[in-house]
């Protein structure tokens, strides 16, 4: 009888893990679609009409005309919006580990936290870089260094910024904040923390060495049009086959040459575009 009801609950137990990574998998892909579809709009209302949803809302105007400060709030929205969509891929992985170790936690009646908390933790540092690239480009648009595409009108500064970019992916900055975000496993040994507040710390944490090793890839959209659908797209695979490739493909150090020569092109051989 004893051992019928051990085996009962042990089903039970495995019903519940299974229904909970099946939740999380879906709340994941979910949330993802929702981003893409966002993008996949604005991008064909851009291309259709060359107004943006963040200045339509603000100003009811083309792109060309000023900016409203109130323009800040949708275009906050907005890289927020690009950045979900851009880094949930990369970090699924991840939640999907914290949701199995925390159910496994809770079956053996230790703490247990709902891995929303990890996940917000994670998208807070990332809304905050996204609060910083709203403010460049606002501040951009505004001394009219933007075309109507929404990229910086001036080559040398496109250069600039993918040198910059690839130079930093052979920095040692960039390998230590790689080397945390390939090894999700012992970053949830080593750091886990109870409760809600520990659990978005968690989520903090890796944010911030994961926006740390992608900041200055995100802001090559300000060189080729920061609602370049194609870009995001290649940002976004980029971004998780960074975290997955094996390390013997050296791929930081592969796209940091690519990166490097394709801004040293635009140096020596693109002409200036007048303001």
């Amino acid at each position: 009888m004893i051992e019928a009801a051990a085996a009962t609950m042990e089903r039970l137990i495995e019903s519940v893990v299974r229904r909970d990574r099946l939740a999380v998998g879906v709340a994941l892909a979910g949330i993802g679609g929702v981003a893409w579809f966002y993008l996949i709009f604005e991008t064909e209302r851009f291309a259709a009409t060359g107004i943006c949803h963040c200045a339509s809302t603000a100003i009811g105007g083309p792109n060309l005309e000023a900016w409203a400060p109130q323009t800040l709030l949708p275009l906050l929205l907005m890289w927020v919006e690009m950045m979900v969509a851009m880094m949930l891929p990369a970090v699924a992985p991840l939640v999907l580990l914290f949701s199995k170790v925390a159910r496994s936690r809770a079956e053996r009646g230790q703490p247990h936290v709902p891995t929303i908390f990890f996940a917000s933790g994670y998208f807070a540092v990332w809304s905050v870089f996204s609060l910083g690239a709203a403010i460049a480009q606002w501040t951009l648009h505004g001394v009219a260094l933007l075309s109507p595409q929404m990229a910086t009108k001036s080559s040398i500064f496109c250069g600039l910024l993918f040198v910059s970019a690839g130079l930093f992916q052979f920095s040692p900055f960039k390998n230590v904040c790689l080397n945390h975000c390939r090894s999700p496993l012992t970053f949830l040994m080593t750091e886990w923390r109870n409760g809600a507040t520990g659990a978005f710390r968690m989520g903090w944490r890796h944010g911030l060495f994961c926006t740390a090793c992608c900041w200055l890839l995100m802001l090559l959209l300000f060189a080729v049009g920061v609602m370049n659908l194609l870009w995001i797209a290649l940002l976004a695979i980029f971004a998780l086959t960074e975290r997955i490739a094996p390390r013997s493909w050296c791929l930081a150090q592969v796209s940091g040459l690519v990166l490097v020569a394709l801004g040293t092109w635009m140096l020596l051989y693109s002409p200036p575009t007048a303001g």
